[in-house]
């Protein structure tokens, strides 16, 4: 059976609402979904599918110990991840359970295409599993032109472990991706394991751990990986993300130069912006009209009304609202 899945917890309540109605809209109201949880903080998300039979809230506890366990063991190789992440505030390990979209490798879907929260289904996903016919894994990103938020590229390893051809062509975004169950069992992940212990951990990149370890997978075990955006035409291909500024709106789809999007990517937004937006404050972002029709497609009464000015998520304090917010007179 093939699926779709997704990686939440309440506070991406919103995101995730709004995912699960794009999936709908798109592919149609009978496509399965599988949703891994975060953490336990699921009781919002719980309650919002029980009217939503094609959709599941993943329960396997040993599935979930066991990635838990791995995420742990790979990190424990790192020689300076406890440092980074305490550094950046992190107790423990940083953003823990990002790593349980692993499940999905023995989850309910021999194949699947796993989005993060923050993406909508913006097109048929069609190309995406004819081709998993193929090869384990297809991405559709083009994260492989940085791979900065990968890889550490200042490790001398890095070109050791991985040629520079794969490096070029294999790197991709953790937030989209189609996949096959069943590829990473006991055996290949202890392998895994033992490789990074070797000292090829110094190559992951810390501060994104569930991306740089997923890549790292699925380019040490020599997994096959398919980007269409390095494979497609370039008549054909469109880009993916929110920082896109040129994407056009059409019947609340999104096209890329009469090119219709697979899917929209909100990726660097945090979850706290929607929030807000959905409890009434009028914050403005790329095409927020996009997010706010799938969130609400199926409660438009709810959906909030603006009447001021709106304020851009990223909008930076100038000198003097920072002196006067300091001085405490704002």
């Amino acid at each position: 059976m093939d699926g779709i899945c997704t990686l939440a917890n309440d506070r991406v309540y919103d995101q995730v609402i709004a995912l699960l109605n794009s999936i709908e809209i798109i592919l149609g109201k009978e496509t399965p979904v599988c949703i891994y949880p975060y953490d336990d903080n699921t009781e919002k998300i719980a309650a919002a599918i029980v009217n939503r039979p094609q959709v599941q809230l993943y329960n396997d506890k040993v599935s979930m110990e066991r990635w838990d366990n791995f995420a742990k063991m790979a990190w424990d190789t790192h020689p300076t991840a406890r440092e980074q992440w305490q550094k950046a505030g992190s107790q423990g390990y940083h953003r823990f359970g990002t790593h349980r979209r692993y499940c999905a490798f023995d989850g309910p879907f021999d194949r699947f295409i796993y989005m993060d929260a923050d993406t909508l289904l913006m097109g048929p996903v069609d190309k995406i599993f004819d081709k998993l016919n193929d090869y384990d894994c297809i991405v559709y990103d083009f994260q492989h032109k940085d791979i900065t938020h990968v890889y550490n590229e200042s490790s001398e390893q890095l070109t050791q472990v991985f040629s520079e051809e794969k490096i070029k062509t294999e790197i991709f975004c953790s937030g989209f991706y189609g996949s096959k169950k069943d590829l990473f069992d006991e055996k290949q992940r202890q392998k895994l394991i033992e490789s990074l212990k070797t000292g090829e951990a110094e190559i992951l990149y810390p501060m994104a751990p569930d991306q740089t370890l997923i890549n790292y997978m699925m380019m040490r075990s020599g997994s096959s990986i398919y980007n269409l955006a390095l494979n497609l035409p370039q008549d054909k291909k469109t880009g993916c993300c929110v920082t896109s500024p040129h994407f056009e709106s059409r019947d609340n789809l999104l096209y890329d130069r009469d090119k219709r999007l697979t899917y929209i990517h909100y990726i660097g937004m945090s979850s706290q912006i929607f929030k807000e937006l959905c409890e009434g404050k009028n914050i403005t972002f790329p095409y927020r009209d996009i997010f706010l029709y799938y969130r609400y497609y199926h409660e438009p009464e709810n959906q909030p009304q603006f009447t001021t000015k709106p304020k851009p998520y990223n909008q930076q304090p100038n000198l003097n609202q920072r002196v006067l917010k300091k001085l405490g007179l704002k």
